[in-house]
């Protein structure tokens, strides 16, 4: 908000002054009721192994994370350069492999990757596309560099609760946004029916029946589930709930058999279908992937888009942007090693207690060291899991990440945070005007992962 000290920045000019005007004690009051919103509709998360699960909330600041209109311009640019190439890469992986042959990615890195599909190899996803629904992790440094922290391009969550932090803000502070032209973001749902129904098969007669798969209510992301099918009209299945019939995906309904066109599907690939990937799986429905491969139902994201958010993947994305676009990438990636090569190996385990190591395949701020944060024994048992395993890691420098105001105990303090904006990919690109804001609570922490002691924000993007 204050930028490098030169005074308050002009986005948040109007908010600097609001805060101003604040006691401690009402500001505290307000967190009490936006909580309270929360509960009410049910807003939770679980976090697996935690008896608490059932009932957590994420915790929610009620300061505004403020993006100017220029800034969002040209994060909406590099977002949709990057998406594009993304799809293309995978399009690619799954059919002529010319990046491979071309030596800009090397082949080991995508047949041996426990992301790669080989089944995917030659299917012909409706438009080319891969993963129609995709999350990008952004983070800023300073006032003109973001950099992209990492790709999700399997089965992205955190939009609801997007959704949910502007309804509860525009609830509780009118007066704020009367004194902002914020841009909204209530429309994603809409952007999402169009995105699913822009790939549905073709030939349809009618508009297409769309389904949302869940793994169940004890997924950590069944909110955001049930939230999602309720707000695009659409039925919320899970896998017993459908079967293989007549040729075509039918639902079970108490009028008999209904025909799905469009699944999107919240669960892994892993788990699809029992007879082509893990046999043991109740989530899914057998033969349901011998449909897709014959088009005759859509799975949304497709099979084996983990291909292209694979950490492993990750340092390549620069080359991958330039091979299919013929354009330096508009946002940066962050510096990476990856721990396969000998000599990044060796500059990694010579410098832990500067860097930030992650597993290649991990997620939500799991199986991770932040070097200058940790301490000497947990510095050391990860170099063993180093040594041991070197090509399930890579190793970031540490960011200097931006900071926004934020509501503690003590009152109004910096704390780190990240951006995740929304993509969908269909017919067109449709990217909604902010995203979630993922924030660090605790002091000093890099951390924004809601399953590691993160909160989140309401994310303003001003129209010009």
């Amino acid at each position: 908000m204050n930028g490098a000290g030169d005074g308050v920045r002009t986005p948040y000019q109007a908010v600097s002054e609001w805060l101003g005007t604040q006691r401690l004690d009402d500001l505290k009051q307000k967190l009490l009721e936006a909580e309270t919103m929360f509960r009410r509709t049910g807003i939770t998360f679980a976090v697996y192994g935690s008896e608490e699960a059932a009932e957590r909330l994420i915790p929610f600041d009620i300061i505004p994370r403020i993006i100017s209109a220029a800034e969002w311009r040209r994060l909406t640019a590099g977002i949709e350069q990057r998406v594009r190439a993304l799809n293309a890469f995978m399009y690619d992986i799954y059919h002529r492999q010319e990046i491979i042959k071309a030596g800009k990615v090397p082949e080991e890195l995508i047949v041996a990757n426990s992301a790669f599909v080989p089944e995917m190899m030659g299917v012909e996803p409706p438009l080319g596309i891969y993963s129609h629904i995709i999350g990008i992790d952004i983070v800023r440094t300073s006032e003109n560099d973001f950099f992209v922290l990492e790709d999700n391009t399997r089965t992205p969550s955190g939009v609801s609760y997007m959704l949910e932090n502007r309804e509860t803000m525009m609830h509780m502070f009118p007066d704020l946004f009367a004194k902002n032209r914020v841009a909204p973001v209530e429309n994603y749902p809409e952007h999402l029916l169009k995105t699913l129904e822009s790939v549905a098969p073709r030939g349809l007669e009618g508009e297409p029946t769309i389904a949302l798969l869940t793994p169940g209510q004890y997924n950590s992301a069944y909110f955001e589930h049930s939230f999602l099918a309720d707000q695009m009209g659409v039925e919320l299945v899970e896998g017993h709930d459908l079967q293989v019939m007549d040729g075509y995906l039918q639902m079970k309904t108490t009028q008999g058999p209904r025909r799905i066109d469009v699944i999107y599907r919240r669960i892994d690939d892993d788990f699809l279908d029992p007879l082509v990937f893990r046999p043991d799986s109740v989530l899914g429905v057998p033969g349901l992937f011998d449909l897709y491969r014959s088009g005759r139902v859509t799975i949304v994201n497709a099979p084996g888009g983990g291909i292209a958010d694979d950490k492993a993947i990750y340092s390549y994305i620069p080359e991958i942007i330039r091979f299919y676009t013929g354009r330096a990438p508009i946002l940066q990636n962050v510096p990476t090693y990856n721990c396969r090569k000998p000599d990044d190996l060796k500059y990694v385990l010579e410098h832990l207690p500067e860097l930030v190591v992650k597993e290649v395949h991990g997620s939500g701020g799991y199986g991770m060291l932040v070097g200058p944060t940790a301490s000497s024994a947990e510095i050391e048992a990860f170099r063993r899991k180093l040594e041991a395993n070197p090509s399930n890691y890579i190793a970031q420098p540490t960011l200097s990440l931006s900071t926004c105001p934020t509501l503690v105990e003590a009152g109004v303090a910096p704390r780190h945070l990240d951006l995740r904006p929304f993509v969908l990919f269909g017919d067109e690109v449709r990217l909604t005007a902010g995203g979630l804001t993922r924030v660090a609570l605790r002091a000093g922490s890099l951390v924004v992962n809601s399953s590691q002691g993160g909160g989140t924000k309401d994310t303003w993007v001003l129209q010009d």
